[in-house]
């Protein structure tokens, strides 16, 4: 990706003769998604932590929160349960059915099988959130900054 914005940064310095910056995520940073209409546009990793763990769940009085995630083996699942759960796959998977089964939760994350899954939700479910490769965001969603950040700036937190 990088090479790409060089390389485009290169064909607009030859063309227009001059440069702009284009800051591009950095290969591996997954992007957090959510719908244009969702009453957010920045959380701190806290604040995303306790929406994955079930103890925040609703945007706001009547929004529900709609956890996506990504099937097991992909990078951006890793990501997520590395740098926000904390937890390795089989504490993931335990801490959501000991959850729903006291009660705490309804369900659990829905699983998208690919990107295109995941964006195509987000899109179709109100209140939904999801995280993808940020170097794949679609047109349509907001992407959200983390601690103030988005995926490529320094700091980011969900490499």
């Amino acid at each position: 990706m990088k090479t790409l914005v060089r390389t485009c940064n290169l064909l607009i310095v030859l063309t227009f003769g001059f440069s702009i910056y284009l800051p591009a995520a950095s290969a591996g940073d997954v992007a957090v998604l959510v719908r244009e209409d969702t009453p957010v546009d920045g959380l701190s990793l806290n604040d995303v932590r306790k929406l994955l763990l079930g103890e925040r769940q609703f945007w706001n009085g009547s929004l529900r929160v709609t956890l996506l995630i990504r099937e097991p083996g992909t990078r951006e699942r890793e990501v997520v349960l590395k740098n926000i759960y904390r937890m390795n796959e089989a504490e993931f998977r335990r801490f959501w059915i000991e959850k729903i089964f006291r009660a705490e939760a309804q369900a659990g994350p829905k699983i998208a099988y690919s990107e295109q899954m995941a964006t195509e939700l987000v899109t179709a479910i109100p209140g939904s959130i999801a995280f993808v490769d940020a170097s794949r965001i679609p047109k349509g969603l907001k992407e959200l900054k983390i601690d103030g950040r988005l995926p490529g700036e320094k700091g980011y937190a969900l490499r």
